[in-house]
C-alpha cells in the first residue's frame, strides 16, 4: 500500500506536466505509468496519435528520479534505456518527445540516435560515451551486440521499449528482436521490457513472443489496451458511370476530378497508394491535370532520398502542402496534426493497413478520422463496402510469428562470436526461451554450432565457410578480422533486389531503384522518378547516372516488392459483402447498390454467388477455352490453387494449361475443352494429400531455390558485398543456387536447406490458409455455368493475363475492343 502511494506521488509529476500542456492523461497512460513503476513488463495496445510515446517515456524517467531520491548519486553515467523503432524516420520524433520531458523536469539526461543514417563521427562519440537514452533500430541494435564489451554498454540499462511491435511481429526482423531481447535480459537481469502495438488480432500471442513463452518476464507482465473508441468515417468515391466489365489498368485515374474536389475541401490530404509505381503515376497525373498544384503537392515513398522525405514530413507539419501522394512510408508513427483527409487509392488488401492509414487524419485524441476510398475498378467497391464495417475494429489480422528461423539464429550467433564470443550452453538456454526457437532440439543446436565452426558437412573442406573458432575455454569466437568486417556489413534480415542509387551526372542524389529495372534501360531512355523526367545515361559502380529531360514518358520504375494480396480476414469480409448482393436493395450498402448494373450483367450469363455457392465459369474465345474458378481468397492462395488443380486434372486427362489469377479467382486456359463434370465428380478440391500434390504441382524445388537465396544471405553463406560495391542480384542468385544444389545432392538434412522448403509452404504459399480454403470449397455447392462469352467477374482475370504480353497502350486498345464487343 505504501509502495502504491509512493508511485502515486511520482505519477502526479507526470499528471502535472500534462496539465501544464493543457492536456489530461488518458486512463491507459496512467495505467502504463503505474504498471511500469510496479516493475511490470508489458504490451501497450494504442493507436498512433494517442500519446503512446509519453505513456512509456514518462515512467522510464520517473524510475530514474525515484532511484535518485532513494539513493542520491547512485545512477552512474551510461545507457539507461533503449527505444527500438522499426523505422529510422520515426527516431527524430521520438527523441523530441523525450527531450521535451527531460528539459521540463530538469533531468540531466542525453538522448542519442543510432540508425543507418547516424554519422561515423557520432558513432565514435557514442563508443566513448553512450547517451542515457538511446533510440535505435533492430539492425543497429544487433551491430551494438557485435561490439566488444557490449555487456558493459547494456549492463546498467533498466528498460527496453519496442515500438510498432505489430510491424516486427511475423517477420524475421521480429525474430531478430526476440534474440536481442534474450541477450539483453542475460546481461541486465532486472531490465523491464515493454512493447507498443497497434491493434492486431493476436495481441496475447504478441505479448508472449515479445517476452518469451513461460518466462518470468511474461508471468510478471500486463496487456494494456487504450480503448479510445476512435471514430473513423469511410466514404467511397463513386464514379458517375460504372464499368460493366472492370479491369485494373487505369489505376482509378478517371476519378482525378473527384480527388481534386476532396483536395479543395481540406487543408492537407494524404493520398495513399499501394505501390511506389502507383505513387509516381498519381503524382505525375495530378500535376498534368492541375498545374496550379505545383509547389502545393509532394510525393513520399521509401525510394526517394532521405532529405526529400524529411522535407515533405516537415512541410506537412508546417501546413505548407495541400496534398502528399505516398505509400506505406507514411503509414507509421510520424505525427501530422494538420492532416484532415486521407484518400486510399485501390483496395489496401488488409484491415490493419486500412485502419492505420485512416488514423493519419484527425491525428489527435478524440478527433474523427475521415478516409475516402477510391476504387481502381468497379469490383473494388465490394472491398470498400466491407471496409466500412471494419472501422469498429472487426476482422483485424493476426501477425503469425516465425518458428525455427535458423538463418537468423546463425547470423545472431556469429554476431555474438564477433564481439566477445559466447559459451554455447548459456546461449542455448537463452535462445530456447524465445518463442521462435522454443521447440529447437539439442541435435539441431549441435548442428548449428558445427555449421559455424566447419561450414556444414558438405562444405568442411572449404576454409571460407569456417567462420568461428572454439577457444581453449570453450568460447566460440570469430578471430579473423575479415570475417568480422564482412559480417558487420551484412547484419540484417531484409533481403531484396540490389538497390542502385540514382544520381545526376554532375552530382545530386535523387533516390534508389532496383537493379532489375535499371538493367532494362538503354542509354537515352527516359523514365519518371521522384516526380521528374530523367534520361538514363549509364550505370557506374552501382549508380544510375541520369540527367533531366523535357521528353514526356509513361515509363515509371516498378519495384518487385509491390505485389500485395488480400489477407485472410479481408477475404472473409469481401465474401460476406459480395453475398449481400442477393439481399433487398434496402439492406445493401451504397457501394453494393451502385454495382447493380454490373451484377445484372453478371446474372445474364452466370450468377452472383451466395454463401453456399462455389462458382465455376467456362467459355470459349479466340484465345482458347477458359475455365474460371472464384474462391475469393486472395492472389497468393489462388496461385497455389491454380497449380494444384491443374496438376490433379493432368492425372485424369493429359491437358496443358496457362494460368492467371487475381484476388477474386483464377483461370485455367487451354487449347481444348476440359470435361468440367469430370473435375466435379473426382473431388479435386479435396485437402487430402495437399502437401504431396503441391510439391509436385508447383515445382516447389524452384520456389525453394529462390527462397534459399535470402536464407543464404542472412546466414552469411553468401556475401552481399561492401557498401557502394554490392554484388549483383544474378551473382547472388547463382552463388546461392550452387550451394542449394550441393545441399540437395549431398546434404539433404541441412537445416538451412530444409528451411527453404518450409518457408515456401508456410509463408509464401500460406499452406494453412490454403487447406482451410479447400475445406470451405469442398463443403459448398459447386455451380458450373457454361457461358457464351466472358462475364464481368471473369474480365479482370483475363485482362491480367493479357497484361504480361502487351504494352500498356496495346493492352488498353485490346480491352477497349473487347469491352465494346461484350457490351453489344
Amino acid at each position: 500500500m505504501a509502495e502504491r502511494s509512493k508511485n502515486d506521488i511520482w505519477i502526479s509529476k507526470a499528471t502535472d506536466w500534462f496539465g501544464n500542456q493543457g492536456w489530461t492523461p488518458f486512463a491507459f497512460q496512467r495505467q502504463t505509468w503505474s504498471a511500469f513503476l510496479n516493475n511490470k513488463n508489458g504490451l501497450l495496445n494504442a493507436p498512433t496519435g494517442s500519446g503512446k510515446t509519453y505513456a512509456l517515456w514518462f515512467p522510464i524517467l520517473l524510475e530514474y528520479l525515484r532511484k535518485e531520491e532513494e539513493r542520491p548519486g547512485s545512477s552512474s553515467s551510461g545507457l539507461k534505456a533503449v527505444w527500438i523503432t522499426p523505422l529510422r524516420a520515426l527516431s527524430e520524433e521520438i527523441r523530441q518527445s523525450a527531450e521535451r520531458i527531460i528539459s521540463d523536469l530538469g533531468i540531466p539526461f542525453t538522448v542519442g540516435i543510432r540508425t543507418g543514417d547516424t554519422s561515423q563521427a557520432e558513432r565514435a562519440r557514442q563508443r566513448k560515451k553512450m547517451p542515457d537514452l538511446l533510440i535505435t533500430t533492430p539492425e543497429s541494435l544487433q551491430l551494438l551486440l557485435a561490439s566488444k564489451g557490449y555487456a558493459r554498454i547494456f549492463g546498467k540499462c533498466f528498460a527496453v521499449v519496442v515500438d510498432e511491435w505489430h510491424e516486427l511481429l511475423g517477420s524475421k526482423r521480429g525474430v531478430q528482436m526476440e534474440l536481442a531481447l534474450s541477450r539483453l535480459k542475460g546481461v541486465s537481469p532486472g531490465m523491464k521490457i515493454w512493447g507498443i502495438s497497434a491493434t492486431i488480432g493476436n495481441l496475447e500471442q504478441a505479448r508472449e513472443v515479445l517476452l518469451g513463452p513461460g518466462s518470468e518476464a511474461l508471468e510478471n507482465s500486463i496487456l494494456i489496451r487504450a480503448n479510445l473508441n476512435k471514430r473513423i468515417t469511410v466514404r467511397s468515391i463513386l464514379p458517375e458511370t460504372m464499368d460493366t466489365f472492370p479491369w485494373r489498368g487505369h489505376l482509378g485515374l478517371h476519378l482525378l476530378d473527384s480527388v481534386m474536389e476532396v483536395l479543395r475541401s481540406s487543408q492537407t490530404t494524404l493520398i495513399f497508394t499501394n505501390t511506389r509505381s502507383q505513387c509516381e503515376i498519381w503524382f505525375q497525373k495530378l500535376l498534368e491535370r492541375y498545374p496550379e498544384l505545383a509547389g502545393e503537392i509532394a510525393m513520399h515513398h521509401g525510394s526517394i532520398n532521405k532529405d526529400t522525405r524529411l522535407w515533405v514530413e516537415q512541410a506537412i507539419r508546417n501546413n505548407r502542402l495541400k496534398a502528399v501522394v505516398c505509400t506505406s512510408s507514411l503509414d507509421l508513427g510520424v505525427d501530422f496534426a494538420p492532416v484532415e483527409r486521407v484518400i486510399q487509392i485501390g483496395g489496401p488488401k488488409g484491415v490493419a493497413r486500412f485502419l492505420q492509414r485512416a488514423g493519419r487524419s484527425g491525428h489527435r485524441p478524440g478527433e474523427e478520422s475521415l478516409i475516402y476510398f477510391l476504387p481502381t475498378h468497379a469490383i473494388e467497391l465490394i472491398e470498400a463496402s466491407a471496409l466500412k464495417k471494419t472501422v469498429k475494429g472487426e476482422g483485424i489480422e493476426d501477425r503469425i510469428p516465425y518458428l525455427n528461423s535458423f538463418d537468423v539464429l546463425v547470423q545472431y550467433l556469429t554476431t555474438l562470436a564477433v564481439s566477445d564470443g559466447f559459451f554455447p550452453e548459456q546461449i542455448f538456454m537463452e535462445v530456447q526461451g524465445t518463442f521462435c526457437y522454443q521447440a529447437m532440439t539439442r541435435d539441431q543446436w549441435e548442428w548449428l554450432l558445427k555449421f559455424l565452426v566447419l561450414g556444414s558437412q558438405s562444405l568442411n573442406t572449404y576454409d571460407e565457410y569456417k567462420k568461428v573458432e572454439v577457444l581453449e575455454d570453450g568460447r566460440f569466437k570469430v578471430t579473423n578480422r575479415g570475417v568480422a568486417m564482412r559480417h558487420r556489413f551484412q547484419i540484417g534480415t531484409i533481403v531484396g533486389d540490389a538497390d542502385l542509387t540514382v544520381r545526376y551526372q554532375k552530382g545530386g542524389y535523387i533516390g534508389t531503384v532496383e537493379e532489375w529495372f535499371a538493367s532494362q534501360l538503354q542509354s537515352g531512355d527516359v523514365f519518371t522518378f521522384a516526380g521528374r523526367n530523367l534520361e538514363f545515361l549509364r550505370i557506374r559502380e552501382m549508380q544510375v547516372l541520369v540527367r533531366k529531360s523535357n521528353k514526356k514518358t509513361s515509363r515509371v520504375p516498378s519495384w518487385m516488392g509491390g505485389r500485395l494480396t488480400l489477407s485472410a480476414q479481408m477475404s472473409e469480409l469481401l465474401r460476406q459483402e459480395l453475398y449481400s448482393a442477393s439481399l433487398p436493395a434496402s439492406d445493401q450498402s451504397e457501394e453494393i447498390r451502385s454495382l447493380k448494373q454490373l451484377f445484372d450483367r453478371q446474372r445474364q450469363e452466370s450468377i452472383v454467388p451466395g454463401p453456399e455457392d462455389f462458382l465455376i465459369e467456362t467459355f470459349k474465345t479466340s484465345d482458347g477455352y477458359h475455365h474460371i474458378f472464384y474462391p475469393f481468397e486472395g492472389r497468393f492462395v489462388h496461385e497455389a490453387l491454380a497449380s494444384l488443380l491443374s496438376y490433379r486434372i493432368s492425372l485424369l486427362s493429359p491437358i496443358t494449361f496457362s494460368l492467371a489469377y487475381n484476388d477474386y479467382g483464377f483461370e485455367l486456359l487451354s487449347d481444348r475443352e476440359l470435361d468440367m463434370q469430370m473435375v466435379l465428380d473426382n473431388d479435386l478440391f479435396s485437402p487430402e494429400y495437399l502437401m504431396d500434390d503441391l510439391q509436385k504441382s508447383l515445382n516447389s524445388t524452384e520456389m525453394a531455390r529462390r527462397k534459399f537465396r535470402d536464407i543464404a544471405v542472412i546466414s552469411g553463406l553468401v556475401f552481399s558485398g561492401y557498401p557502394k560495391k554490392g554484388i549483383k542480384l544474378k551473382h547472388l542468385q547463382s552463388s546461392s543456387q550452387l550451394l542449394f544444389e550441393v545441399f540437395r545432392d549431398y546434404e539433404p538434412d541441412n537445416l538451412l536447406f530444409q528451411q527453404a522448403f518450409r518457408e515456401t509452404f508456410e509463408h509464401q504459399l500460406e499452406e494453412g490458409r490454403l487447406r482451410l480454403a479447400l475445406e470451405r470449397i469442398q463443403s459448398q455447392k459447386h455451380i458450373w455455368k457454361s457461358c457464351t462469352k466472358p462475364t464481368p467477374f471473369s474480365f479482370p482475370i483475363i485482362t491480367d493475363r493479357l497484361r504480361e504480353k502487351l504494352s500498356s497502350e496495346k493492352l488498353a486498345d485490346r480491352i477497349r475492343r473487347m469491352t465494346q464487343k461484350l457490351s453489344r
